[in-house]
């Protein structure tokens, strides 16, 4: 039979694979519903992906994630894998390390540590405050970690599942606060100069933005999670953890179709029951269509009049984050016994000026099964710095595409030469992507990291927004932004929207459960070799 002509059934359809989708697909799935997931790639993961080249092991996103050994953690992609029965096992660290102008910073999961290497750079002043604003930040935080992420939802319904935890409900007096943008703490508490500066470097690794347009929540919960939690990389890379969520997807009778790319979102009656794919056939949703593109990559296929035009302008007005420059390398690791695997090198406390922060990690040091033996896989990039207006319209392959990709990457080469001086002798391959690369495999518009989220956008940066009855979004486009955190969390609020609040009652009953046993999943400490 000809697929293109196929119409596929199914409760719920998913429009990408990344964290968020997967996270809500799960989550679908475990509920009862039948769930097709749809993705345009060949590789599950979305932005989160990783991939093989002559036996080197590349992620292509994430590099530092919090709390997912530990049982006490409010990482809701911990709260997610828990749910699904399916963890990877982790390595335990402790330190990275920061190359800023003064000197290498090293940075820790331990706050005591961290504060001295505080007053070491910066000076008394810059300790006195920063312990003062990490009280701030836990007094505003704290009362809501109780309540755990699976609780959310955004219908009538949402008051109901708060109900089963009255201790914590008076945290939510807390909610208008960490909305706020973090710029607002700041310039309350923060006089020093210097700690300004690194707390400005901290948003904007986070989220790509400064702390003007980084919301409180996300800086407030990154800094709980890293001093009071663990910080984890998983066996085989990011790919440990979408494996377990496609394993927990499939285990629960959901489906992923790969190499799936939506052309349009089916309409019908102002209600959205289905998705064409490019390559023919149909996915009919009884239930809802959820979006896991970004937000301005779902109005492409969203069919005209589906949405007033004035809401079609206001969500293709949101601004966006600028984009990357990727380099990953294979390289020969003899005699870097000792090597470190996560580094931050920066040129200048112009912070977000492009070419000037830049991410490297190294992540066959705590996993040598990433890189052939004697081998490390290293990948680094600039992050929300790189203007897409200097790629717009190239064609890759050009010769002028070529000269570019070799110009805008010989800073990531300066930055890792910082940490492996010779790595130019060593290298095996390279390859560097850039963000029409990021635009093509991440299927992003304008190669953009993500949405800016400003206080005053929550009202409609979730599940629901777009207008359109049975149509939900998740992922980074939804409150509270970019990173796996919030991808993840926003994955669990848009099946609870979808589901009964009875089913989601039942399914807080086994979360309470499994928090209660305090399952640990499987970790070991990272020692060097």
């Amino acid at each position: 039979m000809d697929d293109r002509k196929v119409t596929t059934q199914t409760d719920v359809v998913i429009i990408g694979a990344g964290i968020g989708g997967l996270c809500c697909g799960a989550m679908l799935a475990r509920y009862g519903y039948r769930v097709t997931i749809c993705e345009a790639h060949s590789i599950p993961g979305g932005v989160a992906h990783s991939f093989e080249v002559d036996g080197f092991h590349f992620d292509s996103g994430p590099s530092i994630l919090l709390g997912l050994s530990d049982p006490k953690s409010i990482n809701p992609l911990k709260h997610v894998l828990d749910l699904l029965g399916e963890q990877p096992s982790y390595i335990r660290y402790s330190s990275w390390f920061n190359h800023l102008p003064e000197g290498i910073f090293t940075c820790s999961n331990n706050r005591d540590a961290y504060t001295k290497e505080v007053e070491r750079l910066g000076g008394k002043i810059a300790a006195t405050e920063w312990k003062e604003l990490e009280k701030r930040m836990l007094n505003i935080v704290e009362p809501l970690a109780g309540l755990p992420q699976t609780i959310f939802r955004r219908d009538a319904a949402s008051i109901i599942p708060l109900l089963r935890y009255p201790k914590q409900l008076p945290g939510l007096r807390k909610i208008r606060a960490v909305t706020e943008p973090m710029s607002k703490i700041i310039d309350e508490m923060v006089t020093d100069t210097w700690l300004r500066n690194l707390i400005q470097l901290e948003c904007f690794v986070l989220g790509g933005m400064l702390a003007d347009k980084s919301l409180t929540a996300m800086v407030g919960f990154m800094y709980r999670e890293r001093m009071y939690s663990t910080i984890d990389y998983p066996k085989y890379g990011m790919q440990g953890i979408i494996n377990c969520l496609v394993r927990g997807l499939t285990k629960f009778g959901g489906k992923l179709i790969l190499s799936a790319s939506v052309e349009s979102i089916i309409i019908e009656n102002g209600r959205a029951i289905g998705v064409q794919l490019k390559r023919g056939g149909r996915v009919m949703a009884n239930r809802a269509v959820v979006s896991n593109a970004s937000v301005w990559d779902t109005l492409h296929i969203l069919p005209k009049g589906a949405i007033p035009e004035k809401v079609r302008r206001e969500r293709h007005e949101i601004e966006q984050t600028n984009s990357f420059i990727h380099l990953h390398v294979g390289f020969d690791a003899t005699g870097l016994e000792g090597l470190e695997c996560h580094h931050l090198v920066m040129r200048n406390w112009e912070v977000a000026a492009p070419q000037n922060v830049v991410n490297i990690s190294i992540p066959s040091v705590f996993d040598r099964s990433l890189a052939p033996p004697g081998k490390h896989a290293l990948h680094a990039y600039l992050a929300a710095s790189e203007p897409w207006d200097l790629w717009e319209g190239l064609h890759r392959g050009s010769q002028h595409y070529l000269a570019l990709k070799k110009e805008r990457s010989s800073v990531i080469w300066e930055a890792i030469a910082k940490v492996v001086p010779d790595i130019r002798d060593r290298v095996e391959i390279s390859m560097v992507g850039t963000p029409l690369t990021h635009k093509r495999f991440g299927r992003r518009e304008r190669g953009t990291y993500g949405p800016v989220m400003k206080h005053g956008m929550e009202p409609f940066l979730g599940p629901k927004v777009f207008p359109v009855h049975s149509l939900y979004h998740c992922g980074d486009s939804c409150m509270p932004g970019i990173g796996v955190p919030s991808a993840a969390g926003s994955g669990v609020t848009t099946a609870n929207t979808i589901v009964p609040v009875w089913k989601q009652l039942k399914m807080l009953r086994d979360f309470d459960l499994i928090q209660e046993e305090g399952r640990t999943p499987p970790y070991e400490k990272f020692q060097h070799v």
